[in-house]
């Protein structure tokens, strides 16, 4: 064991050793290894290498890329993961293709997995047990009472068993390395009860179940998918003495009510009855037992038993088709016309089932999960181009590399285009003819789907490195959920070098218009400053920009093309996190052709060439301000009213976001006045690090002590009704609920105050650096 535990060791300190010859190496500049011809400091974008590029961007070459990474299930730490690991190594220390350096860092993390001996199971049944009768070996009960159909004899006294299975519609589905479905990190249980229909599991829902007075303690209780988070449901049912939780995927929210056989895949992108949606049920991002430490041998670990984060009872995924039965054959009242699926039943509340339906009354359902936890070594893939001016100044770009199954849209879709465009770049590097300003780190993630967690790792363990060198970070996870149009989020100082990008390239199908035209005829918004313009969304925590932005305030974006949401309902694809997710899914219904892999290539190639190569970095901090601006209004005809009932002012705020107006104006002009100039390396230098680090500028470590990683005051979850800053709407929220005197508004005072201090300290950073 002493053995083991040293060569852990050795082990562990090779990987970080790798990691920082990755970064840290290229932090100084070698004479020998640099090209003199592009070590010149007034080097600035090529729009000739732009062009070419772009061009060079191969939709058939993506398509081949998403055969391969998705001819087979590659579940997080799965040998088909750790293949994909490899293939990524040799693409990219390929001598004609490859960058300059690649490597890996592994991490040991605490992933959840499905028993392989004793699969999930959802059981209906009714077993009466007297006095003298056994629910089990040992087990007498006093009194009449049903037992757990899992402790039950012969399979006939099951009534319904939930299929354990997607159905093998195409063959893929039936290869032995796919997943069961279940709930990550669902805890293991044999809950039994009444079912109730709980709708979403949101916390309105259940108030409401409360309110007409359904029974739900030790209840069953069926959700839909959407409305709030995974774990949420099980933590909002959890609070009303619920058992179990159940969760499908309604029609009506994914396929726009269509679910017979012949409506769906592989007839239709539409979701088979039989799909089931995986994922992680884990409140945070990271590995569950190293909370701001990055997981190698030498971190501390939580107990798994104290850490926080997995929900409180036991969880299961369904089919639709299974959901059918159990929710078209409950009694009780109608649910809320709002509640109404596409079952092709009224849908009831329950709870149990009625006398006149396929179950006995009184038949109850059995949930079944015997979810095992693991430490797992997860492996993330980095890959680096070197900077011939700035080296020690990093663009990242960044996409997972595992799935629940297949995964050829999520994520490999994002994989196919990274593969492509890391070719065209190591092409030109290896050719001598072009080397980037800026260094480009390309990586490749492992176990985001578990929760982010290699990306969360990597930024736990270079924290210091990227909050002072990284520039921007740019993630393209799914790059195509459907093919008409470009769907683009990120923070405000982005929105210039998208729109650039999207501007400059030709949209797939018929037609001349730009990306951009064809963008603003999907989604658009009225700008006071630009008029009419694309509407860029804000980032969550849905993928691997998360812990760039909310931990390390890096500025950053996520890129793709999406579905017209003026024709369908749907939440998301329709066969996500599914065994149906296939390249043949792909090739066939969400982009024939591969043109819109193409754009997204094309967009996301220009935008990283803009960030490493142009001399000053075309990230606009003036559109903070319309983003500041909005949110102060917001709360100031929402909240001021009530704030001014409490002794408490908006005007240091008002003030503040005046101060970062002005700074932001001044600092722009100043970019423009270089820009028509020849401007000295040091003031290139100290502009572009103002540029940089005014993202930084908003992060409070201390701001939301509740919520793990965040630290950006203006992006956090805002839990509040009204839509401004999320500290003040979240306390704001909480003290309205508490009397006058409460302390309640002193969290109000202190995150007011923390917003001021915030804006004031962005303000400061742009202006010249001279001044204090």
């Amino acid at each position: 064991m002493q053995c083991v535990k040293v060569l852990g060791g050795v082990l562990g300190a090779a990987a970080l050793l790798g990691l920082g010859i990755i970064l840290g190496h290229f932090a100084i500049p070698k004479g020998t290894d640099l090209p003199a011809p592009s070590a010149s400091a007034s080097q600035d974008l090529d729009l000739e290498i732009l062009e070419a590029v772009v061009g060079q961007l191969d939709a058939n070459r993506i398509r081949e890329n998403l055969r391969e990474l998705s001819k087979e299930p590659h579940l997080a730490t799965s040998p088909r993961d750790e293949a994909l690991v490899q293939l990524l190594l040799r693409r990219w220390q390929d001598p004609e293709s490859g960058l300059d350096s690649a490597g890996i860092s592994e991490y040991e993390v605490l992933l959840s997995f499905p028993s392989q001996k004793q699969p999930n199971r959802v059981d209906v049944g009714e077993v009466l047990l007297w006095p003298g009768e056994a629910c089990g070996p040992g087990e007498l009960p006093a009194q009449p009472r049903h037992c757990p159909l899992s402790t039950v004899g012969p399979a006939g006294d099951i009534l319904f068993s939930s299929q354990r299975s997607e159905e093998n519609l195409t063959g893929e589905q039936g290869d032995p390395n796919v997943v069961p479905p279940y709930a990550a990190y669902a805890p293991p249980g044999t809950p039994q009860g009444l079912l109730v229909y709980a709708n979403w599991g949101s916390e309105e829902d259940f108030m409401e179940l409360y309110q007409q007075g359904i029974k739900l303690q030790d209840s069953i209780v069926l959700t839909r998918y959407g409305g709030v988070g995974r774990r949420a449901k099980a933590v909002n049912a959890a609070k009303y003495g619920v058992a179990g939780v159940l969760v499908y995927t309604d029609p009506a929210d994914i396929n726009d009510g269509k679910s017979l056989p012949n409506e769906t895949f592989p007839h239709s992108w539409g979701l088979p009855p039989s799909g089931v949606e995986r994922g992680s049920y884990f409140e945070y991002f990271g590995d569950p037992l190293t909370p701001y430490l990055p997981a190698n041998p030498s971190s501390f670990r939580l107990d798994s038993d104290n850490a926080s984060g997995f929900p409180p009872i036991p969880t299961q995924p369904i089919g639709f088709k299974d959901a059918e039965v159990l929710l078209c054959n409950l009694q009780g009242a109608s649910a809320p016309a709002a509640w109404q699926g596409a079952l092709g039943c009224d849908y009831k509340l329950g709870p149990g089932f009625r006398s006149d339906g396929i179950f006995p009354a009184g038949s109850q359902v059995n949930v079944s999960v015997y979810n095992r936890l693991e430490l797992r070594n997860s492996s993330n893939v980095l890959g680096i181009i070197r900077g011939a001016v700035e080296p020690d100044r990093y663009v990242l770009y960044g996409n997972h590399r595992d799935s629940w199954v297949h995964g050829a849209v999520d994520p490999s879709s994002g994989t196919a285009v990274l593969l492509e465009l890391s070719r065209v770049l190591g092409t030109l590097l290896k050719k001598g003819t072009w080397r980037p300003r800026r260094s480009i780190v390309f990586a490749s993630w492992g176990a985001e789907e578990f929760g982010l967690i290699g990306s969360t790792e990597f930024t736990e363990e270079s924290f210091s490195k990227l909050q002072e060198r990284a520039v921007a970070y740019i993630n393209v996870d799914i790059s195509v959920f459907a093919n008409a149009t470009l769907r683009a989020q990120g923070t405000p100082p982005v929105q210039s070098v998208i729109f650039s990008a999207a501007k400059q390239i030709r949209a797939p199908g018929p037609g001349s218009l730009s990306i951009y035209d064809n963008w603003i005829r999907y989604s658009n918004r009225s700008s006071p400053v630009y008029g009419l313009v694309p509407s860029l969304g804000t980032l969550g925590a849905s993928s691997d920009y998360a812990p760039f932005i909310h931990f390390l305030g890096i500025s950053s974006m996520d890129i793709a093309y999406t579905y017209d949401r003026s024709k369908t309902s749907a939440r998301i694809y329709p066969t996500y996190h599914t065994a149906f997710d296939t390249f043949d899914y792909v090739d066939k219904f969400v982009d024939p052709g591969f043109s819109s892999h193409q754009a997204v290539a094309q967009t996301v190639g220009s935008v990283l060439l803009r960030l490493s190569d142009s001399l000053f970095l075309p990230l606009n901090v003036s559109d903070y301000s319309e983003t500041l601006r909005s949110l102060l209004q917001a709360a100031q005809q929402d909240l001021g009213g009530l704030l001014e009932q409490h002794n408490i002012s908006l005007g240091p705020l008002v003030t503040a976001v005046e101060k970062f107006e002005e700074a932001a104006t001044v600092l722009g002009q100043h970019v423009s006045a270089l820009q028509k100039g020849t401007p000295d390396p040091l003031q290139v230098w100290m502009l572009n690090d103002q540029l940089m680090l005014s993202e930084r500028t908003f992060l409070n470590s201390r701001a939301f002590p509740e919520g793990r990683y965040y630290s950006h005051v203006l992006w956090a979850p805002r839990t509040g009704s009204v839509p401004t800053f999320p500290g003040l709407s979240n306390a704001c929220s909480k003290a309205m609920n508490t009397g006058p005197g409460s302390a309640a508004w002193a969290e109000v005072q202190r995150q007011l105050s923390i917003l001021v201090v915030a804006l004031e300290g962005a303000a400061a950073t742009l202006r010249p650096v001279a001044d204090l």
